[in-house]
Formats: structure tokens, C-alpha cells, sequence
């Protein structure tokens, strides 16, 4: 039973959702059939006076459809059933001859936020938990169980599309305030809060919210948020257009009549490649949360006091996220100034995120206070995990560690945020090197989910399971990688990063460079991100890993060049692009760039060579990282570089992407490559290889 139906003496009957043997409450066939069957009954009753939704779950209200079920069936047929069932029984609570009541603690999205918007009236919790929205967007889809026609009437179509097209989620002010909830509650107040709304009986039938949902402004309202929706995703995303269309057609129509274009939108959007991606994506997530190494599996600690070694922009951001999750933290630096700097920096994330609700500002100040500063050398015997972040250098980081093996417990795990750098090396001279382990977070640490988890040749199973169970207790999404020169990310991510500096150099304009790539579906052009980077950490980055990879791209003197004249890209105000010191102003080019451009190929190439030379590197390192083992699977490759540079995820990932393409078409183009334009394009064997047995990296899919 997924939920219980109770009548009180007040004559208002309790649906609660409660999801057996499962932290979440979720709408699948069965759940949606056994609400059917609770309306029916609270139908056939003459006493009642209203009914109250609400969840038994600590944290969730409902968190959507069971994804999982539905698509092993995508046909239209079957899915088409279950739109169906979603819709009659939705509509049946709306139309109960009594008042219904949400009463949201928790999460309260997709299908548990469209079963809310069915009732007359919302209330949400106060805490923190709770976030209510329409996510599907993000998922290729559109909400299709009535959310695309009721949100719109409710709070407004400019409103709706704000929350729609972006699958934004609300904390329960912001919802309130948007008018998606009526009234808001402490949790233990909430079912009072809920019953109060029975007494205002059925909710009226919704007003036009204004003169933007007139017939007369509807299309102005939808052209600026066509545009904007294009000027976000470069027409690469089909859902949110989509369900722009739906939202406006549907507003000037009979209920029924705006659920069938819902469910026909629906039905189109669910079989196009971009949705299939977009899913795979979500599964990925999942299977990221429950990620074990096959021999650490429990051989790690808990982890309850944590060090951070260094309070630089790494350093100061691990410390914030970790603290913000609840955990005292030490976070030592040699120099006081830098660690004044470093909780200034703890301070703004923590004062940002109340500006944006993510924390009360009670929380913001507490989760500050657990961070504690130290400057002098203390006993670190208490502490569970030590995370170093210091400045990337080999010899400083060996000295580090040397010290942390002597002030440190003898069962504390030595950690280092090393983006590139060998962990076996800088575990080198302990006497007990299995105890260090990789956890690379990616900048800005409270903005990347992604984290990378290093083994090294001698990290214990103990180091290795403490590692990942800490990183999934904190929030973030883990990755398991060798030890190997870049790791995962940071390997496929240079060849592309060096050959977009080699095609400005052969005359390439910089906007061109960037456009290409925005194009293609990355979040950012890469001579941009080197300028977000610093030109000099991408420099020493690219000539260190250079040195200690086994099939290095060869770098040119470009950013050498840059970095005397003092351009370093936006810390210093000048690289590629020239950045305005005034708020709001855009940043562009560089126009002194002239001097080391020559006329190379580059200048001569058509568009899709350009782009093949960029995306067609990183493909063919992604094989090469597969291929050496330094990520076990085809899914790790793909959802680490989704998740730690943003690669294009409507096309699935490097590796999904060969496979869209077929490996035969990507060895022919890079052989082209190879004859045309330089050597280090030739396809690793395990591409060639796998073009000549005609396989695929996901050859089940």
C-alpha cells in the first residue's frame, strides 16, 4: 500500500503517501490506481468536509514519476496509457465535491507537483527540504499530467514559463510569493495550516491572472520567452519550445482539450534522441549516488571531523560545502592572511546562498561557525579526513603530507584535492601510503557536483570507501578513476583546450573559436574558459601534464606569449577576451592578438573541420582514458565529463557521441585529420579496433 486513507471525527479525510520500504514517495501505475481507488471512495461519502494530501516521509512529498518503470516501456501506446491514467485521475481529485487540500513538506516535483496543482489549495512547509516545481525540462519532456495547463492559470503564464521552461524548483517563500502555495507553515503546523483551507470550501475557478494571460498579449509573452529560451540553449533542447507551445495554446482552452495537447507534446518529445539522453543523464546521477568499489565495499569510516589543508579558492570552497553539510571543519593555512581571505570567501558563498534561499540566514551563520581557522601547527588525531589543497606543486605537496602522517591519527585518511598530479607520488615518502586517496573537487566547489575519487597503485580499500562514502554524505556526485596523469576530466579536457589555442594561433578568430563550440552544445567556448581558468594555471597544467602523458598533443608557445605581456586572462582583466571592470558590461576580444596569429590552416577550414578537430580530440582521448583503464566504463567517461565540464548533454557524452555517429565514421574523420592537418589526431586502437569489429561503446542501447 503506497497510500493510506484515514477519516478524522472532524469529518476531513487524511491521503497519505507512504511508500513502503523506500525513502521516497514516487507516482508509478500502481500508486496512481490505488489514489483512483481512494477518490472513488471519498467520492461514494455524504459526511465529509475535505480532504488533506500529504506525505509520511521526513523529506519528501512526492518526488515524481517512477522513471525507472516507465521507460523500459517507451512506446506510445503504453506511454499514452499511463498519461491517461495520470490525467483522469488528477482531474477526478479536482473534482471532488469537497475541498482538497496539499499540505508539501519536502521535495514536491514533476508528478507530485502537477497531483498538488490538481487540489484547490497548497500549503508548504518551512523547511528546508522543501522544494516544489516542474523539473522536466531538464528531463526532454514537458510536465504532461496536467502541470502545462494548470500552472498557467494558477500564477500567470509568464510566471508558469519562468518555472517550466528552466524546471526551476521554489523553497516554500519563494513559492508562496510566485502564488503556487496559498500559505506556509512550520512543519509541525503544517496539517493545522491545511485544515484551515477546508473552511474556505472549493477554490473559486481560476481569474485571468492579468493582461499577460489575455489572448490580445499571450503572443508577445511567448516571443520574448521563444527568444529567450533560444538565446539559453542555441535551439539544441526541444523540450522547453515545446512545452512554450503547449503552455499558451492550452491557456485559451477547455481542460480537456489543453491535456490532449500536453500528452500529444509529450508523446513527441519522449522518442527524440535529446529526451534519451537527457534520461540516460538522470540514470547516470543515480547510479553515481550508489557507486562501490567492488573490494572497499564497508572496509572505510564514518567520517565526522574534517581538516582542509589550504584556504585558497580550493581550500576555502571545500570547507564551505562541507561545513554547510553539517561538519566541523579545521581549515589550516600558514599564513593568516590567506585565511582571512579564505573565511571572507566562506562568508560571501554562505551570504550569496541566503540571497538565494538556499540557506536562513540562522543556517548561513552557523554553517560559518563551523569552520575553524588555524594558522599554527596542532594535532590533527581527532580528525577523520584531511583533505589538502594546496598549491599544485609536487615537492610542497610531499612535504605536506610528510607532516600530516605525523599529526594525524594513524586511522585518519590523507586526501588530496590534486587536480593532475600523481597520488602515488605525492604518497611517496609516508610510511603508510595507502592511506592517501584522491578527491578532486572541480571550481567553484559549491556550484560542480562532480567529484573525482583517485586511486592510486597502493590506496587501501579503507582510504578508497572512506573517500566515496564521504563524498556521496556531502552531496556530490562521485566518480571512481586511476592514477593516472589528469585523471578522467582533466585528461580529455586538454587536447581540446590546447587545440582550440592552436586553432587561434593559426588565424582563427577567438569568438569564432567559441562560437563553434557554443554551437555544438558546451557551456562555455574553450579560449573563454581558459580566460576563467588563468592563463597561467592552463599553461602550467598543459606542459605538466605534456611531460608525464605517453601520447601528449604538443603545445605551442601561445599562452607563454600572453603571460608576459601580463594578460591572465579575467583575473588580470586581459586574455583572450578584455574584461570590463564595470558590473553588467560584456567582455570582448582581445584586439592585440594579431601579432601571434599566422596564417595556418585553421584560417582556411571550413566550419565542421573546426569542430571536428576540437570534439574529435576529446573523443578519441575519452577511448584512449577507456582503453588504459582509467575509468572502468563507457558511463564513467560520459558522466564525468557531463558533470565536471558541462560536454553537451543532449549528445550523451563523448563516448555516447562516437556511438551516435558509429566509431567507423569517427576513425575515418580522424585519419583525415591525421593526414591533413597533424599526426596526434591518429585514432587510438581502441577506436580502430572497435570500428573493425563493428562494436559500439553501449552496445545494448
Amino acid at each position: 500500500m503506497n497510500i493510506s486513507l484515514t477519516f478524522g471525527a472532524d469529518g476531513i479525510a487524511l491521503l497519505t503517501f507512504d511508500r513502503p520500504d523506500s525513502s521516497a514517495n514516487i507516482f508509478d501505475v500502481p500508486t496512481l490506481e490505488e489514489l483512483d481507488s481512494h477518490l472513488a471512495a471519498l467520492e461514494a461519502r455524504s459526511d465529509l468536509k475535505g480532504v488533506v494530501l500529504l506525505s509520511a516521509k521526513p523529506k519528501i512529498f512526492v518526488a515524481g514519476a517512477d522513471l525507472n518503470s516507465f521507460a523500459k516501456n517507451l512506446a506510445p501506446e503504453a506511454l499514452g496509457a499511463v498519461v491517461d491514467l495520470g490525467h483522469r485521475v488528477f482531474t477526478r481529485l479536482e473534482r471532488l465535491p469537497v475541498p482538497s487540500v496539499a499540505a508539501i513538506n519536502g521535495v514536491c516535483v514533476g508528478g507530485g507537483c502537477e497531483v498538488t496543482l490538481a487540489c484547490d489549495w497548497r500549503v508548504a512547509s518551512l523547511d528546508k527540504s522543501t522544494k516544489i516545481g516542474l523539473p522536466e525540462t531538464q528531463l526532454g519532456i514537458l510536465p504532461a499530467w496536467g502541470g502545462s495547463v494548470r500552472l498557467p492559470r494558477l500564477i500567470g503564464l509568464p510566471a508558469a514559463l519562468g518555472l517550466i521552461l528552466a524546471g526551476k524548483q521554489l523553497v516554500a517563500q519563494q513559492a508562496q510569493k510566485a502564488g503556487l502555495v496559498d500559505d506556509i507553515a512550520h512543519p509541525e503546523y503544517l496539517l493545522a495550516a491545511a485544515k484551515k483551507f477546508i473552511a474556505k470550501g472549493k477554490r473559486p475557478p481560476p481569474a485571468p491572472k492579468g493582461l499577460m494571460n489575455s489572448a490580445l498579449l499571450r503572443p508577445i509573452v511567448a516571443m520574448k520567452a521563444r527568444k529567450d529560451v533560444l538565446a539559453k540553449t542555441r535551439g539544441h533542447y526541444p523540450a522547453p519550445l515545446k512545452a512554450l507551445e503547449v503552455c499558451v495554446t492550452a491557456l485559451g482552452r477547455p481542460l480537456e482539450a489543453g491535456l490532449a495537447l500536453e500528452r500529444a507534446a509529450f508523446l513527441e518529445l519522449v522518442q527524440t534522441p535529446e529526451c534519451r539522453n537527457l534520461m540516460r543523464i538522470f540514470f547516470l546521477q543515480e547510479r553515481a549516488k550508489k557507486l562501490k568499489a567492488s573490494d572497499a565495499d564497508g572496509a572505510g569510516r564514518k567520517v565526522a571531523r574534517v581538516a582542509v589543508i589550504g584556504a585558497g579558492i580550493m581550500g576555502s570552497g571545500i570547507a564551505q560545502w562541507t561545513a554547510a553539510r553539517g561538519y566541523p571543519v579545521l581549515m589550516k593555512d600558514v599564513a593568516p592572511d590567506a585565511l582571512a581571505k579564505g573565511l571572507k570567501a566562506a562568508e560571501k558563498i554562505f551570504r550569496d546562498g541566503v540571497k538565494r534561499r538556499a540557506f536562513t540566514a540562522a543556517e548561513a551563520t552557523t554553517g560559518l561557525d563551523r569552520i575553524r581557522p588555524v594558522h599554527t601547527d596542532i594535532t590533527l588525531a581527532g580528525v577523520d579526513l584531511v583533505i589538502e589543497a594546496a598549491v599544485e606543486k609536487l615537492e610542497l605537496k610531499q612535504k605536506i603530507f610528510q607532516q600530516l602522517e605525523t599529526r594525524a591519527g594513524p586511522q585518519t585518511v590523507l586526501a588530496t584535492n590534486t587536480s593532475a598530479l600523481s597520488i602515488d607520488a605525492i604518497a611517496g615518502g609516508l610510511a603508510d601510503p595507502g592511506r592517501v586517496v584522491g578527491i578532486h573537487f572541480f571550481n567553484p566547489v559549491h556550484r560542480m557536483q562532480l567529484v573525482e575519487i583517485v586511486r592510486g597503485p597502493r590506496t587501501s580499500p579503507a582510504a578508497l570507501d572512506t573517500a566515496l562514502q564521504f563524498v556521496k554524505a556531502i552531496g556530490k556526485l562521485p566518480v571512481l578513476v586511476k592514477d593516472s596523469p589528469g585523471f578522467l576530466v582533466n585528461r580529455i579536457l586538454l587536447p581540446y583546450m590546447v587545440e582550440s589555442v592552436r586553432l587561434f594561433q593559426e588565424g582563427c578568430g577567438v569568438e569564432q573559436i567559441d562560437r563553434l563550440m557554443l554551437d555544438f552544445g558546451m557551456p562555455m567556448g574553450p579560449l573563454r574558459l581558459s580566460d576563467e581558468v588563468g592563463l597561467d594555471v592552463a599553461q602550467h597544467v598543459a606542459a605538466d601534464l605534456q611531460s608525464r602523458l605517453p601520447r601528449p598533443v604538443p603545445i605551442d608557445d601561445t599562452l607563454v606569449r600572453m603571460m608576459t605581456k601580463g594578460w591572465l586572462g579575467r583575473k588580470s582583466g586581459t586574455g583572450f577576451y578584455v574584461f570590463p571592470s564595470k558590473k553588467g558590461a560584456r567582455e570582448t576580444p582581445n584586439g592585440q592578438l594579431a601579432f601571434l596569429q599566422t596564417a595556418g590552416k585553421g584560417r582556411t577550414q571550413d566550419a565542421a573541420t573546426l569542430t571536428d578537430r576540437m570534439v574529435l580530440v576529446m573523443v578519441n582521448e575519452a577511448a584512449r582514458v577507456l582503453e588504459e583503464g582509467v575509468a572502468g566504463a563507457p558511463e564513467d567517461v560520459d558522466f564525468g565529463m557531463i558533470f565536471g565540464t558541462g560536454w553537451a548533454p543532449f549528445r550523451g557524452g563523448p563516448l555516447h557521441h562516437a556511438d551516435t555517429l558509429g566509431v567507423a565514421e569517427i576513425v575515418g574523420r580522424l585519419e583525415k585529420l591525421a593526414a591533413e592537418v597533424a599526426p596526434y589526431f591518429a585514432p587510438c586502437d581502441q577506436l580502430k579496433e572497435m570500428a573493425r569489429a563493428r562494436r559500439s561503446f553501449y552496445p545494448a542501447q
